[in-house]
């Protein structure tokens, strides 16, 4: 198992793309333990064998529909009249359309590359600086793959063996305690600059946008809905969400059938790079697991700690460092399997890991060197990728906090899922 170690590090040091990391020193593990070479075809078979990934290309889907069809400008233009006139108005805007737009896509990405950009626009031309203005777009982002439904939650709960369902859920009340103290923090950063303050929208202009919002308001409730009452899987969510958005998209006038196939080619690229890499990970589990690596990797957290939450922080410490030069697309899959078990081992509920799990990959989003939303707010904005990265710390700063809380009370993951589905 060395020599595996040795050659999966060096290879992502030599910056190989992770798959490779994973399936080079897969094969050469079976061939030094002389295993045929038919068990990587099975195994990578069995990695993507999964129902419940069929939502992954799915919401992947659902989210491009959104941001092509004018869902996501309604949605912000209806936050702003409800809460641009308070301090740091706009800021709040963006975090509750946020909020409102993870019940919807599931990506972080796609939240920041989406409704970012109205977002950061609208900000820069109210007079909020540009640096703040994407810092707390990106930091809002990440709400997405919190509150459901979640691509992040779908790929974790299938590489770990969870309930998608309960793992949806669990993310609720995270995902708005994420979004209250992010607005904690942009009211006492805003609250000397009065000037940023827009008048209050008159009930006409309220009801106006929110008129044209209902229809795509009505997409996290289906979501929601469906997914707490038990009335469709996850699966079954992700199809429903897309039709309804094709459908709504039509309606409004604002998705040309012509503009489809341009979108189902953006989801697919999308899609074969997530589900390449879980397929690369059944077969990275399974040597691990003939190796017997997790059932020493909880004897080494045992003998180093009794303490439960003492071994969460360690394990945060871990995901944490990961998350900054590992995508969770490929961070995921390889981990899961790893420490979901020690978890266990220490009578640790598995939707209160996954939600630590998740949280701490997703900060990582918001680090560099990878950064992928960082990246994102460049692409959209121009602004040097180091420059957002400095006025990011604040916000990252607000979310360890969340994290730390989440870690330590384990009602806030588990509470709502077991209300709802018992």
């Amino acid at each position: 198992m060395i020599a595996f170690f040795v050659i999966f590090f060096v290879l992502i040091l030599l910056n190989v793309p992770i798959v490779y990391c994973m399936l080079i020193p897969s094969v050469y593990y079976l061939l030094s333990n002389n295993i045929g070479l038919t068990v990587v075809a099975q195994r990578l078979m069995a990695g993507v064998d999964s129902f419940p990934l069929l939502a992954v290309p799915l919401f992947i889907l659902a989210g491009q529909l959104m941001n092509g069809t004018g869902i996501t400008r309604r949605i912000f233009n209806f936050c702003d009249k409800l809460v641009g006139h308070c301090t740091g108005g706009l800021a709040h805007a963006n975090i509750i359309a946020s909020v409102i737009f993870a019940g919807m896509s599931g990506s972080a990405i796609a939240d920041a590359g989406g409704l970012g950009a109205i977002e950061v626009q609208a900000m820069k031309e109210n007079g909020y600086d540009e640096d703040f203005s994407l810092a707390i777009t990106g930091a809002s982002s990440i709400i997405g793959p919190i509150i459901p439904p979640s691509v992040p939650a779908i790929v974790f709960a299938v590489s770990a063996g969870v309930s998608v369902g309960r793992l949806f859920i669990a993310g609720v009340i995270p995902g708005l305690l994420m979004a209250i103290a992010l607005g904690i923090l942009c009211y006492f950063m805003c609250r000397k600059k009065p000037q940023l303050k827009k008048p209050r929208a008159s009930m006409k202009e309220l009801w106006r946008a929110f008129r044209e919002a209902f229809f795509p308001l009505m997409t996290p409730v289906i979501i929601l809905y469906g997914t707490f009452s038990g009335i469709f899987t996850p699966t079954e969510t992700s199809g429903i969400t897309v039709l309804y958005c094709i459908i709504l998209g039509i309606a409004t006038k604002d998705l040309k059938i012509k503009e489809l196939p341009k979108l189902l080619a953006k989801t697919a690229r999308t899609t074969v790079s997530v589900t390449v890499l879980i397929a690369a990970s059944g077969l990275f589990g399974y040597v691990l697991t003939r190796s017997q690596f997790p059932q020493k990797m909880s004897v080494f957290f045992l003998n180093a700690t009794s303490n439960k939450y003492v071994m969460l922080l360690m394990i945060n410490l871990l995901l944490l460092i990961v998350g900054t030069f590992m995508d969770n697309s490929a961070a995921i899959p390889i981990l899961a399997p790893i420490l979901m078990p020690i978890a266990i081992s220490y009578g640790i509920d598995p939707l209160h890991f996954g939600l630590i799990f998740i949280l701490n990959l997703m900060i990582g989003l918001l680090t560099p060197p990878v950064g992928l939303v960082l990246y994102t707010l460049t692409s959209i904005s121009g602004v040097p990728f180091e420059k957002i990265s400095k006025s990011m710390l604040p916000f990252i700063g607000v979310l360890i906090c969340v994290l730390l809380i989440i870690t330590f009370v384990p009602p806030l993951a588990t509470w709502l899922p077991n209300l709802v589905l018992g």
